[in-house]
């Protein structure tokens, strides 16, 4: 089960964005909720590394600048937040927002519009329950995509873009899950060097997937797979 969620994490960093959430699912049942959330940190940043270098000429660092310091923000939350949080609470209130944030996306494609959101508020709303989100949960992949694809970014820069987004954000997570949380341990890390092989599987196959997806189609896909997302967010 482990070695699945870590294929499909792979994929979602070769860029295949929204299936992230699957191999969440999959690490909590493997290893508990809590745990989870440690032992997969270390593994994204391995996947983040290759992402970085591979898309680095697409990135888009105007909308980093904009959406990171809103996600740390949210990061700082979430750590003090996420010992005492109501999973079912948060689980279903998540889920709520990520399907709505779906619809909200869906009707912008269909209307065609070239406006998209340039008040803060927007990029500080998405990026902080982005930033709780994946601190708490590791899930903030779906607001990461809203906010991308908002700002209708061409499918390799949203790839790039979101690669160097997540692979900073990871490591700034990294010193709470060893210090704060205890989810970092050298025991968590020996399970880390076990699945690391099926991070190099998965980007070998998603880089592939990326290369023959159009772009229209990339951004229905990313819609769907978010909402299903927020879907097994629920069953989780």
């Amino acid at each position: 089960m482990a070695f699945t969620a870590v294929l499909v994490v792979g994929i979602s960093k070769a860029g295949i964005k929204g299936i992230a959430v699957i191999a969440i699912t999959l690490m909590a049942l493997a290893f508990g909720a809590k745990q989870s959330t440690g032992i997969i940190v270390p593994l994204f940043i391995v996947a983040d590394i290759f992402a970085v270098i591979y898309y680095n000429r697409h990135t888009q660092w105007q909308y980093i600048v904009r959406f990171l310091p809103w996600m740390m923000a949210g990061v700082l939350i979430g750590v003090i937040i996420g010992k005492d949080l109501d999973e079912a609470t948060f689980k279903i209130g998540m889920a709520v927002i990520i399907l709505g944030s779906v619809v909200m996306m869906y009707w912008w494609d269909r209307k065609k519009s070239k406006t998209v959101p340039t008040h803060i508020a927007f990029a500080g709303f998405i990026g902080i329950l982005a930033g709780i989100t994946t601190m708490v949960g590791n899930l903030a992949g779906a607001f990461s995509n809203i906010f991308f694809l908002a700002m209708r970014l061409p499918k390799n820069q949203f790839i790039g873009t979101a690669a160097w987004l997540f692979f900073i954000i990871n490591l700034f997570k990294l010193p709470f899950h060893i210090w704060s949380w205890e989810t970092i341990t050298p025991e968590t890390l020996v399970v880390n060097l076990k699945l690391v092989p099926a991070i190099f599987v998965g980007l070998f196959i998603g880089v592939r997937l990326v290369k023959i997806i159009k772009e229209d189609f990339y951004r229905k896909m990313i819609l769907v797979l978010t909402a299903i997302g927020a879907i097994l967010i629920l069953l989780r």
